[in-house]
């Protein structure tokens, strides 16, 4: 009897009680992991190649001997980047950029957000076309110049700041999480509690919108990181520009020029500017890809799990 339950178990065990897929399902399954390896390789491959380059020499790279590994090792486009003393200024500068045009940017998209979502907001459908007009027509560059420049905001920190500071797209993200993903009878708990709409926004929608404060901070953050015509058109100071200003003038600087003597040198430089390309695309992207895995983890997360209990 022992003998026969023991086969039993055996054959009832995890393996056994595996459900054997469809060949269907299967063969769906081996052409989507063979198109996300193609989308990965697709994306991968030109960043190996980039890193790649840049730490290969100028003779190698301009040579196109180099594909997915770096050929006679070199820094000397990373070298002449940071022996530059506008670089550590340029990224002192992004920081500020970056860090307080994300909190400024995400206060205000969700400050304007929120009160659209309600439907007890009168005139909400109203305001929402207005921003919706805004991304299909806008005042123009001219215009917007001379606004920035009237408020006083020339050649300053908050030139970069302030005027894009809202993202229609950004609203409209939040606006329709609000709507769809916070239930009303968490709001109507808390009116019950004797919550003010700010303490609700506070306590109540804020916790359970982790997902959509990262997905909005990741946004601004690479807009702010990566700005570059606005400081090119409203900063002349250039101990405010940003890290993209920087490195366009550092490879504009080791860009050869006409009338050069030494034939060697001018050779070299064309070569070195190659290698620059490069280096500026690593140095610049660094930042963002480092933060990126912090904030990646909030997209799947569930963020209404619990939330409301039946």
């Amino acid at each position: 009897m022992t003998t026969m339950l023991t086969s039993k178990l055996r054959r009832t065990g995890p393996a056994a009680s595996k459900v054997r897929e469809p060949l269907g399902d299967r063969l769906v399954l081996i052409v989507v992991r063979l198109m996300l390896l193609v989308v990965l390789a697709i994306v991968l491959l030109p960043l190996i190649y980039i890193v790649a380059s840049s730490l290969s020499s100028p003779a190698a790279v301009n040579a196109g001997r180099v594909r997915f590994w770096p050929v006679e090792f070199s820094l000397e486009a990373y070298q002449t980047i940071l022996n530059n003393a506008e670089i550590l200024q340029g990224y002192y500068n992004s920081l500020i950029y970056a860090a307080a045009g994300t909190v400024i940017s995400v206060t205000l998209t969700v400050a304007i957000a929120y009160p659209l979502s309600r439907k007890s907001f009168y005139g909400r459908n109203v305001l929402m076309t207005l921003l919706i007009f805004t991304m299909l027509f806008s005042g123009g560059l001219i215009p917007t110049y001379m606004v920035v420049q009237d408020v006083g905001l020339l050649d300053t920190r908050w030139a970069l700041l302030i005027p894009n500071a809202i993202g229609v797209w950004q609203v409209i993200i939040a606006r329709t999480f609000f709507a769809n993903s916070i239930p009303d009878e968490l709001y109507e708990a808390a009116m019950l509690d004797g919550a003010s709409g700010m303490r609700t926004l506070r306590s109540v929608v804020l916790p359970l919108s982790k997902p959509l404060l990262a997905v909005l901070a990741l946004m601004y953050t690479v807009y702010q990181w990566n700005t570059y015509f606005d400081a090119l058109v409203y900063l002349k100071d250039p101990d405010l520009f940003p890290l993209q200003i920087v490195l366009r003038n550092i490879l504009i600087l080791n860009t050869p020029r006409t009338g050069a003597v030494d034939l060697a040198q001018q050779m070299h430089q064309i070569q070195l500017a190659n290698v620059l390309r490069y280096a500026l695309i690593v140095v610049s992207s660094l930042p963002v890809l480092m933060m990126y895995p912090f904030i990646a983890r909030h997209f799947t997360k569930g963020a209404m799990v619990g939330a409301v209990k039946g």
